[in-house]
């Protein structure tokens, strides 16, 4: 079986280990319904969170198996169809066990 997402297709076939990846998004992101079009994650086994922050970069963590991780990290370089990307910045993480997907608040950047 094949799911799509956003014209990416995700095989069934997954390799056994769970990531955790860690995304700063900067460009035209933010009002262009780049954090909604995350949503379809759940649909993809990923859990997630994803907000935006002040300077206008949108940040995202995914966690779930490596191969649907690595198709999100693909469709994050693209985005959807209004977003204009200058940068994505990935960080691969320690799982926490992040469960379900939350659109949070505004954020700020962490030194």
């Amino acid at each position: 079986m094949t799911r799509v997402f956003n014209n990416l297709s995700l095989c069934n076939a997954e390799f056994s280990y769970i990531i955790r990846a860690h995304f700063l998004i900067s460009g035209h992101v933010q009002g262009v319904g780049y954090r909604y079009a995350t949503v379809d994650t759940t649909q993809m086994g990923l859990s997630a969170w994803v907000r935006n922050l002040p300077d206008k970069p949108v940040e995202a963590v995914f966690e779930g198996w490596h191969t649907t991780v690595t198709e999100m990290i693909r469709w994050c370089h693209q985005g959807p169809p209004a977003a204009v990307l200058e940068y994505v910045v990935v960080e691969y993480e320690t799982s926490e066990g992040l469960a379900g997907f939350e659109l949070k608040g505004m954020g700020s950047i962490e030194n």
